[in-house]
């Protein structure tokens, strides 16, 4: 079970072998004429920023679409909207905030600027804005009730800021950009730490016809300079779009992706530096970073993706939705394929118009987190005796404890763990977590069970990363096997669960 790595190593000259030895970082270039096995190697060290593995880890976060639309029960409005439109009459950010945690969620991310460009908060630099509203005489502020509202509860604080601002007549000048900055530092500096920063990559013609070229670079620095713990999300350098708004991820989800010219040209000229770069080239395809696709590349960047749907069928409140809320089971099934694919979600739940969550939303979600429960509250995997010939750390799959993790010995990128229940248990749900703080290597796993001294396969998968779920028929057994087939060096799992789902 010797490792390409471990043959390439035996081989290298000392000089090169540090080098591939040198500190894990979330990219590496890749010279030109390298071994795959060289490029494999390097592929298994890029980790995630302190930043995205602090992302990964949330799994639920919250989508507030709220604002003009609300009211004129539009999706996109078209920037004309007259203020006054704006008048929720019990707006309550508290009762957001505490509904989506108590169904699991980490953190939100409010709307303070739709395509429209109705800001949220008074900003200094647009009339169009909630203090030409008649809420609270022009002196509300949502985005400061959101925040405040994340600070008592200890959530995760985002803003969303569109790019494409469909009301100002800056819109397609050079002018625009400076106007975003201005609006974008508001956000940063008014409201305490934000979590995530949130940009779509629309781009649309503005009053006066004509289209932007966005700078992102300096949006990227300001960011990075004012917020620097927070993740630059979809049209930034921290997350990517999954590439749907279904809830659905790739069955393979690499976190660690070929960089694109525009990545490596900003990691050669940044050197050192925190890199920021905005994300150019199709990331929709279902294979992102395989062995096929990374033996070609000229760089590898960790470059996780974000799952994002609404719990109804638009982004904005509609009552005439009120009867298509996602139900429970729905809800459950997009978080198997969400982050049960190595993925984060971003569920939006949208404010109606009296500023609160709907009755419909709220019961939906509450009944998600009931199935949540009932499903992971007894992971069986606890009550097997582990055991793997390779391996170390075999009881830290089962503690509860993400940063400790088992591993193999040696240089040994496969492995076989086996299970053995004290009597035979009934279990249909199979979770994986690698400890991707150290990089994601799994390739290809499967898990079987024993039957009348055979081995019988109940299920298999590719990668794994953050999580990894996969359901399958009841399997009752008194012995099972976790089988790692191949991995980019020495595979680690966090934590391994066997459940008992409805």
């Amino acid at each position: 079970m010797k490792s390409f790595t471990a043959l390439l190593l035996c081989s290298l000259p000392f000089g090169l072998q540090a080098q591939l030895n040198k500190p894990a970082t979330n990219y590496v270039t890749i010279s030109s004429g390298e071994l795959e096995k060289e490029i494999i190697y390097k592929a298994a060290h890029v980790t995630p920023s302190p930043r995205q593995l602090r992302w990964q880890k949330l799994e639920l976060t919250a989508f507030f679409h709220f604002g003009v639309n609300t009211f004129t029960d539009k999706e996109w409005g078209d920037g004309k909207e007259d203020e006054k439109v704006f008048n929720p009459t019990a707006l309550d950010a508290k009762q957001w905030v505490k509904t989506v945690k108590e169904a699991g969620f980490k953190q939100v991310i409010i709307t303070a600027k739709h395509h429209d460009g109705f800001c949220l908060w008074p900003s200094k630099y647009t009339e169009h804005s909630v203090k030409q509203s008649p809420w609270k005489n022009g002196k509300g502020d949502v985005v400061k009730e959101v925040s405040d509202a994340c600070r008592e509860l200890n959530m995760g604080f985002g803003v969303y800021l569109s790019p494409w601002d469909r009301n100002s007549a800056l819109y397609g000048t050079e002018a625009y950009n400076d106007y975003f900055v201005n609006q974008l530092t508001e956000l940063l500096t008014q409201y305490g730490r934000v979590d995530e920063v949130w940009f779509d990559g629309a781009n649309g013609e503005g009053p006066n016809g004509k289209k932007q070229v966005y700078d992102f670079n300096k949006w990227y620095e300001l960011i990075r300079r004012l917020q620097p713990t927070a993740t630059i999300a979809i049209m930034g350098p921290d997350v990517r779009w999954v590439g749907t708004e279904t809830g659905r991820g790739r069955e393979m989800e690499w976190s660690v992706i070929p960089a694109d010219p525009n990545m490596m040209a900003k990691i050669a000229g940044d050197s050192q530096k925190d890199v920021a770069f905005a994300p150019t080239g199709d990331k929709r395809g279902n294979d992102l970073g395989s062995r096929d696709k990374i033996r070609n590349a000229h760089g590898l960047v960790w470059y996780p993706a974000e799952t994002d749907v609404s719990i109804r069928p638009g982004w904005f409140y509609h009552t005439k939705e009120d009867s298509k809320v996602k139900t429970p089971q729905q809800l459950f099934d997009i978080y198997f394929s969400s982050v049960g694919r190595n993925g984060v979600l971003l569920l939006n739940i949208p404010p109606n118009r009296e500023g609160r969550l709907s009755e419909y939303d709220v019961k939906n979600l509450q009944g998600f987190k009931q199935l949540m429960d009932r499903t992971f509250q007894q992971n069986l995997a606890k009550n097997a005796v582990i055991k793997c010939a390779n391996g170390m750390n075999t009881h830290t799959m089962t503690d509860g404890k993400y940063e400790t993790y088992f591993t193999t010995k040696g240089q040994d990128t496969t492995a076989t763990i086996e299970l053995t229940f004290p009597s035979a248990q009934t279990f249909n749900i199979l979770s994986l977590q690698e400890n991707i703080a150290v990089g994601q290597r799994i390739e290809s796993f499967v898990l079987e069970y024993k039957e009348a001294n055979e081995w019988k396969k109940i299920t298999e998968g590719s990668t794994v990363g953050y999580k990894r779920l996969l359901r399958f028929n009841a399997v009752n057994a008194k012995q099972v096997r976790l089988r790692i087939l191949s991995s980019r060096l020495n595979p680690t799992l966090s934590e391994l669960g066997l459940y008992k789902g409805d």
